[in-house]
């Protein structure tokens, strides 16, 4: 897609795709009003400014659209939407040991009881071991300290699905 077909999408169409990208409806609602970019540097830019302009509650609805990290279960049934995003995302999770993946479950939550969101990480990149300690790393964290690096993180993700979308 490009920024003129992103820019002549309805609002329906264009909600839909930013859905995708990022499931907060306070950014959503931003980068449309933001609208129309004028290329990709200026999307990202808008991007992080409407980031910016979010707080706990919207990134705890951005965390929800993701499935937990390794969860392949989840991302087929409830994530299908973002499946193809999600899972090229996490597939290094698909040939992991079962060690490293009995180990994720787990972490994943203790995590989600600590903090009472999933663990967000831009899996893209990483090794399934890699994340798992990644995890482990950030599971001692009170809750504030989490909750801003999940929110980076989210940051990534987004910006990373952004650049998708317009591949």
């Amino acid at each position: 897609m490009t920024v003129t077909v992103l820019n002549a999408l309805s609002e329906q169409e264009l909600r839909e795709q930013l859905t995708i990208c990022c499931g907060s409806s306070t950014w959503q609602d931003e980068i449309m009003r933001l609208r129309p970019f004028n290329d990709y540097d200026d999307l990202q830019e808008k991007s992080q400014r409407a980031w910016h302009a979010t707080r706990e509650t919207d990134w705890l609805e951005a965390f929800s659209h993701h499935p937990k990290i390794g969860d392949i279960e989840s991302l087929k049934k409830k994530f299908a939407s973002t499946q193809h995003l999600a899972g090229a995302e996490q597939s290094s999770v698909q040939h992991a040991s079962e060690e490293t993946l009995n180990r994720l479950a787990a972490g994943n939550d203790a995590y989600e009881k600590k903090f009472g969101f999933i663990f967000i990480v831009c899996a893209t990149g990483k090794s399934a071991d890699e994340m798992l300690r990644l995890l482990e790393e950030r599971l001692p964290n009170d809750r504030a300290t989490e909750l801003q690096i999940a929110a980076n993180e989210q940051h990534k993700i987004t910006t990373l699905r952004l650049k998708k979308l317009l591949a």
